[in-house]
């Protein structure tokens, strides 16, 4: 045993991204060309299931503004995502954007107190500070009062977490959540997504440190009976106090909490389930993410979400007749869409990446997008829209001190140096093609914080309000897109107050940046060791 255990430590010593990246390439050849001689499962919903390398959409310009309002209420622009995916038409006056961490905060902590039924949590990770323990503490408290038959007996809680970040340290998420599991277990459900391409040698040799680099459950909704937050914040101390991401919150919006409720016990039910004990179990009759074979546990999984997404189609169609029944008898206009966006490219869904394509396709230059992401890493075809189409860009991103990443040891803080590389030659390029006039770059700046806030606001022309909003987890990049499971929900509104919310909370944001010029790539922080530079194209893929 001694021989094989020196190779791993010396391995685990010189261990870098580079190497992750060669062995996630042969790991997944391996396995997939297994996999192949086994056969594959007959896919769902096939338009919204991913092709191996799907090129961009050939670009086509739309002329004009957004033209008249449909009798549904839903913006002709916009009609086709209603076509495509799941769309829920709710009150604008029941949505609230929130603008601070500490809002975000105090709302789960309401929510959970005052959940009768069903509590659902969805985060990368579970943190194990004071702020964290005080969240868990309230869904302690909700859950004996429950079991004492005093407030809510049917109330269930659900957490999802991600099985790598959750598990790393000696003190983590799962011992956070171990005391309710042992004190609820018939009310308690703690699962733990583990990705597939995470498996054989490569999980082997890969440090716990840089694990979640391969994939990771990334999903971030935070669910109270009817009322839900979607979110890109994690369930750690920063995201409550100093970390500044974005947060919507839908109250009694039942059919949206339907479905992300429906969507977190699907992927719960294909992921490890966390014991009383700490051991972790699959349910029975499904594959194992890493010992089964990877082909069959994304079909099984795949299926899953699907019939997730087919249900939320039907309710759809029966939520349209109730409304056209109830409207004249209703007091509040349902003046606004809701669409889920999900993607797990790993399972072969990609119903986000599609969408937020043909935004940016259909982005011409009668509007403009201001877009946000704590690490500005664009996708290839993502960039390419960006520079070709016709509307006005104001792309929002982290400052080199407000990067998440910033003062990390070891690999991790070069991270911030490889974002200026991105940022700069993407910068370039806009000039190169002579677009700086219409494609500008802003960098957040705020002390003693840092920036994780991503999505991105719709305006049309002659609109001095954004009508359409993408708020969630995806970041825009590679990971987002090919990686992670991901979410979020495209909200499309005529509601004023609403659109006034929205306009208030960009606004808030671009008021703490500076506009990126030449002069701020001569600035000494800004300089970028050539080391960096050529590991620049392996951080993009797997940071």
């Amino acid at each position: 045993m001694a021989a094989p255990m020196t190779w791993r430590r010396l391995v685990h010593s010189v261990y870098s991204p580079a190497i992750a990246g060669v062995f996630s390439r042969i790991s997944d050849r391996f396995f997939r060309a297994q996999d192949r001689r086994r056969g594959s499962a007959m896919l769902l919903l096939a338009p919204l299931l991913a092709p191996a390398e799907p090129a961009p959409r050939h670009i086509s310009r739309p002329t004009g503004s957004a033209g008249p309002q449909g009798s549904d209420g839903l913006c002709s622009h916009f009609r086709w995502m209603a076509e495509q995916i799941p769309a829920f038409r709710v009150p604008g006056a029941h949505i609230q954007i929130l603008m601070s961490p500490d809002q975000f905060y105090q709302a789960m902590k309401a929510g959970i107190r005052s959940a009768q039924r069903r509590v659902v949590m969805a985060s990368l990770y579970l943190g194990t500070g004071q702020l964290e323990q005080e969240l868990v503490d309230c869904m302690e408290e909700a859950l004996q009062h429950a079991k004492e038959n005093r407030r809510s007996p049917d109330l269930k809680v659900s957490v999802l977490l991600d099985y790598t970040r959750g598990s790393r340290g000696q003190i983590n998420s799962r011992t956070m959540l171990l005391p309710l599991l042992q004190h609820f277990t018939s009310q308690m459900r703690v699962s733990l997504y583990h990705t597939p391409d995470l498996r054989g040698l490569l999980r082997l040799l890969v440090p716990q440190r840089f694990n979640e680099t391969i994939g990771v459950q990334h999903i971030k909704v935070y669910l109270f009976d009817d009322s839900v937050i979607i979110s890109g914040a994690n369930l750690s101390d920063s995201y409550f106090t100093n970390r500044q991401d974005r947060y919507v919150l839908l109250e009694n919006c039942r059919e949206v909490a339907d479905f992300f409720s429906d969507l977190v016990e699907a992927v719960g039910d294909f992921s490890l389930q966390l014991q009383p004990d700490n051991s972790v179990t699959m349910q029975d009759g499904m594959v194992h993410p890493y010992k089964g074979n990877r082909e069959d546990f994304s079909a099984a999984a795949r299926k899953r979400i699907m019939e997730v997404v087919s249900l939320a189609r039907v309710r759809q169609h029966q939520q349209l007749r109730r409304s056209r029944e109830e409207e004249a008898r209703s007091e509040e206009e349902e003046d606004t869409w809701v669409f889920p966006l999900v993607q797990m490219k790993p399972l072969g869904i990609r119903m986000d990446e599609q969408v937020t394509q043909r935004l940016l396709t259909d982005a011409g230059p009668d509007s403009t997008v201001f877009l946000t992401s704590g690490y500005f890493n664009l996708t290839r075809a993502y960039m390419r829209l960006v520079l070709e189409t016709g509307a006005n860009y104001h792309i929002l991103t982290a400052s080199p001190e407000v990067n998440g990443f910033f003062g990390a040891k070891g690999v991790a803080g070069a991270i911030p140096a490889a974002y200026i590389h991105i940022a700069r030659q993407f910068y370039n390029r806009v000039y190169q093609l002579g677009q700086q006039e219409r494609v500008h770059l802003h960098e957040y700046h705020r002390p003693q914080w840092t920036f994780h806030a991503k999505g991105l606001w719709y305006y049309l022309w002659g609109q001095d309000r954004p009508c359409l909003t993408l708020i969630g987890s995806p970041n825009f990049g590679y990971r987002s897109v090919h990686r992670d499971l991901e979410a979020q929900i495209a909200i499309v509104t005529e509601n004023e107050a609403l659109q006034s919310q929205l306009q208030e909370e960009q606004e808030t944001l671009y008021r703490r940046s500076t506009e990126v010029s030449d002069s701020t790539f001569q600035q000494p922080n800004r300089y970028v060791k050539l080391w960096v530079k050529l590991v620049t194209p392996l951080i993009k893929n797997f940071f």
